[in-house]
């Protein structure tokens, strides 16, 4: 079976969004998912040797591969099936409609499961579903993938907030701390250490040891995956090996933000 859409297909469909026109975007939208769906039933069926993705970059297919340790082959899709779900989601939160946002942006999780705005995304629809529990698990998957330090910062502020909630302020302490260490002027990691200070500033003389052992005890990690790095720099190499300087750069710096 050919493949029914085109990237260009769903790159009209963003451009539409970007002016305002929701419906306009929402009827081709619906269109080209119900395509992709039929599509994926008859040609992408998974099976222990192979599995389809719309990764967006080498990066991704590689670190998917490290991170998951997923030994099938993975096959690329010539469509981004993750972006069209994930502007679906993006029409049906603008109205409400969080039972069908979140089933659209677990496509596009499923479609790229290394976009972490996709899984922050999908994590805020389920807080507003009322699922704390997912919002929460989401967050916490971003902290093995994330290869930017605004993602990281994010996923640790959320799960501060969900640790305060919990009644765990030690814990919220050594997320707050993390968030900050990743990225110091994320909007999500300054509100959580707003309000950590004016409910619990007696935390303020935790050690790191202490707050980053409470963190741990949670079985989560309290900075960012080496392995991305690893795959930022791999991807730098070769993209300096093609000659093009400017990804080998970007990759670099990358890596460099998210270590510190």
């Amino acid at each position: 079976m050919d493949m029914p859409i085109a990237a260009h297909d769903i790159d009209y469909a963003e451009d539409l969004l970007a002016e305002g026109e929701l419906e306009t975007a929402r009827v081709l939208l619906e269109e080209l998912a119900a395509e992709a769906g039929e599509y994926a039933d008859t040609a992408c069926i998974a099976t222990d040797a192979r599995q389809w993705f719309s990764f967006a970059s080498p990066f991704e297919r590689l670190a998917y591969r490290r991170v998951e340790r997923d030994p099938r082959e993975l096959t690329q899709l010539e469509t981004p099936f993750d972006r069209l779900y994930a502007a679906l989601a993006y029409v049906y939160i603008q109205k409400g409609e969080y039972e069908s946002a979140r089933d659209a942006l677990k496509q596009a999780v499923r479609w790229n499961p290394m976009n972490c705005a996709h899984r922050l995304n999908l994590a805020e629809v389920f807080r507003a579903l009322g699922n704390t529990q997912e919002w929460a698990a989401l967050s916490a998957s971003v902290l093995e993938r994330a290869a930017t330090p605004q993602a990281l910062a994010r996923a640790f502020a959320n799960l501060g907030q969900f640790f305060l909630a919990a009644e765990k302020p030690l814990v919220a302490e050594g997320c707050r701390r993390a968030a900050i260490r990743a990225c110091a002027d994320d909007p999500a990691a300054t509100a959580l250490a707003a309000q950590i200070d004016g409910e619990h500033p007696e935390l303020a003389d935790r050690s790191d040891a202490e707050v980053n052992g409470a963190v741990e005890a949670e079985g989560l990690a309290t900075g960012a995956n080496a392995e991305i790095a690893v795959c930022l720099l791999m991807c730098a190499t070769d993209a300096a090996a093609e000659g093009d300087r400017n990804e080998a750069t970007r990759l670099t710096l990358l890596a460099r933000d998210l270590i510190g």
